[in-house]
């Protein structure tokens, strides 16, 4: 504590009545102890050359009444501000000179002394609680504020500080469940719940780990539905199916539909629901494309943040998820598709009403605009044999396709969403390729390989080392290996009209795996790698925008049909 001894006060008979009337004075100011002209050194001065003047005696018991009442005042700030406890240290050292002994100082510095050990109790509690030693379970930040608050019952300083803690416990509960531990994270919510009594921020807490265990299977859930379709689909299923058991509560259905799920793949094959492949009858006669059933199930689309050669529009990273399966075409749509639609229409593509389209010129090996080119033309405007995929048509020609071919078979088909095409092409990987993280083998994509080789003798610029698919311009459908869906060319051949208007990037885009759409909007995406794209143009995340009347040598579409 501090130490006080009182100014001296020259005084003597002669002077004694003034000095008297000055104390009163200072006294009534509130001037107590500041100086030699303050109350209370003056009237320890008079009682020492007369101890017995009653004055005196009564002026100097209510100035330390007055300064006991501006020492209450202090310690009422002390639990917050340390210059409060410094002035409270301060009355008691003039306290403690003044009337040492009375029953009112022994009291006051009784509370000065409180006040000392609860500001010690939360010093120590903060330092803990900052260095994450929150004491749930004996001891550290906890047991210093109760501490604190048992000598000083309701300080607002100390009530804080415990529920810091309990937010800091919360906080660990949540980080155990991100981090997949839910072991973890309940048993660090039972200790946050504790700390205190009836607690709406453990109800809130509760919640947030009930949510996030949920997700964490469904994710699961979906990653095994994504695989099973797949040759070694059924393993690393039942690996999913254990890490949702180690997770779940006992008895949840998300687990048991899972293993009747497995149970079905591992005895009937592939084929079951998802896998299945089918085709439409046509009013005109004969069937639509073969068209096959993609699970449903989620995956995170787009590029990650570190992935060489991605774009901001291909970011950021997000969860998508498809409550329902969808059928998409095994391959692209075909010169031969295209025309029973133009036969039975009349329809004329953009190309056609143009009269040029963007073709592969053979002697520059550039692309440019050639006259009479539409439909009916292959990449470099010769024509086009019936199972090629057709190309030089725009996005509302496709549309348009979609449409008759939705009138023909009473079904609805139409372009996949972005989404749509992504999970597809990954089917159940997230690997920089749609086939893996390396090079395509012969049979994996028609893309550009660096051995391909053109009949003039060209070569790419800009290729696969080492790679040969034995094609130069668009092979004819099916002829590369199928994904894990059953999917052909869903990399490589030819780009894909995809039904979404063009954004600068995923923000905000929608989570459920529907188009993206703006009304009118005269920019859609391009999805998929063609015969003359490179490995940036590969990637499964890679996506580039195009004006909806585009017609060229490169983008052709295919169509999925909602079940």
């Amino acid at each position: 504590m501090l130490t006080w001894a009182p100014p001296a006060v020259e005084i003597d008979d002669g002077n004694l009545a003034a000095q008297r009337r000055k104390a009163a004075r200072a006294l009534a100011k509130g001037r107590l102890f500041e100086d030699a002209d303050a109350a209370i050194p003056i009237d320890l001065a008079i009682l020492h050359l007369h101890a017995d003047d009653a004055q005196a005696r009564d002026n100097l018991r209510r100035s330390v009444s007055k300064l006991l009442a501006k020492g209450d005042a202090a310690l009422a700030k002390a639990d917050e501000d340390f210059g409060a406890l410094r002035d409270a240290h301060q009355v008691a050292a003039v306290a403690r000179v003044s009337a040492s002994g009375t029953k009112d100082v022994e009291a006051y510095l009784a509370r000065v002394d409180i006040a000392d050990q609860a500001w010690d109790f939360n010093r120590q509690a903060e330092a803990d609680l900052a260095a994450g030693r929150f004491g749930v379970q004996g001891g550290g930040a906890l047991g210093g504020f109760r501490e604190a608050l048992r000598l000083r019952p309701k300080q607002e300083r100390a009530t804080r500080g415990i529920a810091a803690v309990e937010s800091g416990v919360i906080g660990r509960a949540e980080e155990a469940a991100a981090k997949g531990d839910f072991t973890g994270a309940w048993r660090w919510l039972g200790l946050a719940a504790s700390v205190r009594t009836d607690s709406p921020a453990i109800a809130a807490a509760r919640i947030r780990l009930e949510q996030v265990q949920t997700d964490t299977i469904a994710r699961l859930r979906d990653q095994a539905m994504a695989v099973l379709p797949a040759v070694d689909g059924v393993a690393k299923a039942r690996g999913l199916l254990a890490e949702i058991l180690r997770i779940a509560p006992a008895g949840d259905p998300v687990a048991g539909d899972l293993r009747v799920e497995i149970e079905r793949v591992s005895h009937y094959g592939r084929f079951h629901d998802a896998g299945q492949s089918f085709s439409d009858a046509m009013e005109v006669g004969g069937r639509g494309p073969d068209m096959v059933v993609v699970p449903h199930g989620g995956f995170r689309m787009g590029a990650a943040a570190n992935e060489e050669d991605a774009s901001n529009s291909e970011m950021p990273r997000h969860y998508v998820r498809f409550e329902r399966g969808f059928a998409m075409a095994r391959t692209e749509t075909t010169v031969a598709q295209f025309g029973q639609f133009v036969a039975a229409t009349n329809y004329r593509t953009r190309a056609d009403k143009r009269g040029v389209s963007l073709a592969y010129d053979a002697h520059s090996g550039n692309f440019a605009f050639r006259n009479n080119v539409d439909w009916r033309s292959d990449y470099a405007g010769n024509p086009a044999a019936p199972d090629l995929p057709v190309v030089h048509v725009s996005a509302g020609d496709a549309e348009a396709y979609a449409k008759w071919l939705s009138q023909q078979t009473g079904a609805h088909y139409r372009l996949p969403s972005e989404s749509e095409f992504e999970y597809a092409s990954r089917a159940g990987g997230e690997a920089r390729y749609p086939w893996g993280d390396g090079p395509p083998t012969r049979s994996t994509a028609n893309v550009t390989g660096g051995l391909d080789v053109s009949p003039q003798g060209r070569r790419w610029s800009n290729a696969f080392a080492g790679v040969a698919d034995g094609y130069w311009g668009p092979a004819p459908i099916g002829r590369f290996r199928a994904n894990a869906f059953g999917l052909h060319d869903m990399d490589g051949n030819v780009s894909e009209w995809v039904g979404d208007c063009w954004h600068d990037g995923y923000r905000r885009a929608p989570a459920n795996g529907e188009a993206w759409l703006n009304p009118g909007c005269r920019t859609r995406v391009v999805r998929g790698g063609s015969w003359s794209s490179g490995p940036a143009q590969c990637r499964s995340a890679w996506r580039t925008p195009a004006p909806v009347d585009t017609t060229n040598a490169h983008i052709g579409f295919r169509l999925v049909r909602d079940l």
